[in-house]
């Protein structure tokens, strides 16, 4: 009996270590998908040209600012805020990808951080002394602090024109105006520079399965996105699921409020298309995170995961063009609605931080604080 209990736990033993082995993902993914054909499709097919496409945008928003700068008019204005509203839009397509230059110079945030200081605005304004290249300015520039120049200074077009013409201080509000467009320009060309010339060719060269790999990182980066700042930061924050109340003045677009709906479907929708390889200028789609999946084939619930993260990405889709335009009148009215959507949202968060990950053998780099 001694000796059949002691081959008992040894069984035991090497099937636990087996079942381990099976479930448990190796350190180094030795799978022979082609990590460096999807590295390719992203950068050349997805990313340069989606900054590309920022780059040229923002150009022509610095122009029409420039030209609103020297001659201050109704239409004018108008043609500024019809400019920073395109390159909103096109900013969500490149928001995700915080890799190379863009970390570096904390290129998100430096566009992207609202709601907008609007006092420190105010008071860079009134003393015409400012460094929008420190990191205590973050707050007050970008495409918030544009939103609160544009549309954010008064009631009526007519007196938001009056800041800028008959104004006291009409010239600090012209030259602040100017040098945040010329700041967002600049930081964008400066990312797309290094992607062409320097940053897209050790990209693709580092087809590493660890941290340090181009797959890892980004994979990285893009959950931390779509986690933080789309489901969070677009619907969450503001809808109060991480406080004890709603907080419509969070909403992204406060000032112009109908662009909310917008930026929100926009930047889901380049989730989608990034997690499925489709080419930014076209309806192509190359290697991708979802052919990695399915070359792996990886399932759950007896289903494709790559096929039930992309249903739940329509999902979500859906559940957004059933909100309002203006988030802010959303919470106010019906904030279930908004809540719904964060939870339609949130599900992928489990289908690609948890399962897509562990599939492809990609260790989450940066920490979870919002308690979900």
């Amino acid at each position: 009996m001694k000796y059949w209990k002691i081959w008992s736990l040894f069984m035991l033993a090497l099937a636990v270590v087996a079942c381990s082995k099976d479930d448990t993902p190796s350190e180094e993914q030795n799978d022979s998908f082609n990590r460096e054909a999807m590295l390719v499709n992203w950068a050349d097919n997805i990313i340069i040209p989606s900054y590309t496409s920022l780059d040229v945008s923002l150009d022509n928003l610095q122009s029409e600012t420039a030209i609103f700068v020297t001659t201050p008019t109704l239409g004018g204005l108008i043609e500024v805020r019809n400019a920073w509203e395109n390159s909103y839009v096109a900013f969500q397509n490149v928001s995700m990808f915080e890799i190379g230059k863009a970390e570096e110079l904390n290129y998100r945030n430096r566009l992207n951080v609202y709601p907008t200081n609007t006092s420190e605005i105010e008071g860079f304004i009134a003393d015409g002394n400012y460094d929008l290249s420190l990191p205590s300015t973050i707050d007050a520039q970008g495409f918030p602090a544009l939103d609160y120049l544009l549309f954010g200074l008064a009631d009526t077009d007519e007196e938001i024109l009056a800041f800028y013409t008959t104004n006291p201080n009409a010239e600090g509000y012209r030259m602040y105006l100017s040098a945040l467009t010329e700041t967002m320009a600049t930081l964008t060309n400066t990312v797309l520079t290094d992607w062409t010339t320097n940053f897209r060719a050790s990209f693709v060269a580092n087809t590493s399965s660890s941290a340090t790999g181009s797959v890892d990182k980004l994979a990285n980066d893009y959950i931390l996105y779509y986690e933080k700042s789309l489901r969070a930061g677009k619907v969450g924050i503001p809808a109060g699921v991480f406080s004890s109340d709603p907080l419509p003045q969070n909403v992204e677009g406060f000032y112009k409020r109908d662009i909310s709906k917008k930026l929100l479907t926009t930047s889901i929708t380049a989730s989608k298309n990034f997690f499925n390889g489709k080419t930014f200028n076209g309806s192509a789609t190359g290697p991708s995170f979802k052919t990695y999946l399915d070359f792996l084939n990886t399932i759950k619930n007896e289903g494709d995961l790559s096929t039930l993260i992309n249903t739940q990405f329509d999902v979500a889709l859906t559940e957004v063009n059933g909100l309002e335009n203006n988030f802010v009148n959303q919470i106010n009215t019906d904030n279930s609605k908004m809540l719904t959507t964060y939870d339609e949202l949130q599900r992928n968060v489990i289908l690609l931080k948890v399962d897509m990950l562990q599939a492809l053998d990609i260790n989450v780099d940066f920490v979870d604080t919002d308690g979900d």
